[in-house]
C-alpha cells in the first residue's frame, strides 16, 4: 500500500484494508508492506502550517470553503473509528517520516511504525516538521529514539523513499492511497470493504505470490 500520512484518504484506507483482511479466508498468507508517496513533495522541510490554510493556498479557495471539504472527510474517518483534528493540524513535508518508517522496517515495526505516524498527524494534530517530535513519534512506535535521530540527521534511507516512489509512478499511480496485490491486482483510492475483500480474493485467485 502506497501512502502518505498527510492523506486523510490513506488512513481511512488503511483501516478499510484491516476490516477487508478481517473477513478474508487466507488472511494468514497476506503481509502488508507499506510504500512511501508523498502527496506534495515542494512543501519546504523543516516546516510546518495549518491545514486549513495550506489547503485554501493550494487550492485558492476560501477557508470556510476549506473546512466544509475536510468536515465531509472528517465525517467518513469517524465512520472508522478515527478522529481527525483538522482544525488544530499542520501540512509538513513528509519525506523524513518516510524514512523512519522504512528504518521501522529493518527493525520489524513497520506496521506499528505507519499506524503511530498516522495518528500523530491526523488525530492528534502533532508537529512532524519538528525533529523532536518526530523521535518522540518514532520512539512511541518501539524504535530506539538515538538511532532515529541518527537516521534524520543524515541521508539514511532516502533512496529507499525515492525508489518507492518512483515505483508508483511506474505503475501508474498519481495519488494514494494505492494498492498492488500480488504484484496482479491494483486498486485506487480508499475503497469501500467490500471492494478491497474482492480484490484480494482476485489476487488469491491469480496465485502469482
Amino acid at each position: 500500500m502506497w501512502s502518505d500520512v498527510v492523506c486523510p484518504w490513506c488512513y481511512i484506507g488503511k483501516r478499510r484494508l484491516e476490516r477487508a483482511l478481517e473477513l478474508f479466508e487466507h488472511a494468514d498468507r497476506v503481509r502488508v508492506r507499506w510504500r512511501s508517496f508523498q502527496l506534495d513533495p515542494s512543501f519546504p522541510p523543516g516546516v510546518s502550517e495549518p491545514v486549513y490554510d495550506s489547503l485554501s493556498r493550494k487550492m485558492g479557495a476560501p477557508r470556510e470553503q476549506v473546512r466544509s471539504m475536510t468536515e465531509q472527510v472528517t465525517r467518513v474517518a469517524a465512520q472508522e473509528g478515527l478522529d481527525y483534528d483538522f482544525a488544530g493540524g499542520f501540512m509538513v513535508n513528509t519525506f523524513d517520516v518516510h524514512r523512519l518508517i522504512h528504518l521501522a522496517r529493518t527493525r520489524g515495526l513497520e506496521g506499528r511504525a505507519q499506524e503511530r505516524f498516522m495518528r500523530a498527524q491526523l488525530v492528534e494534530a502533532r508537529d512532524l516538521s519538528d525533529a523532536d517530535v518526530l523521535v518522540e513519534v518514532a520512539a512511541e512506535a518501539g524504535l530506539e529514539p538515538q538511532e532515529a535521530r541518527r537516521v534524520l540527521e543524515g541521508e539514511e534511507h532516502a533512496e529507499d523513499v525515492r525508489e518507492d516512489i518512483a515505483l508508483a509512478r511506474r505503475l501508474g499511480a498519481t495519488g494514494v492511497p494505492f494498492f498492488v496485490m500480488d504484484r496482479a491486482v491494483g486498486i485506487s483510492g480508499a475503497q469501500s470493504v467490500e471492494v478491497v475483500l474482492s480484490a484480494l480474493d482476485k489476487a488469491h485467485r491469480t496465485g502469482r505470490g
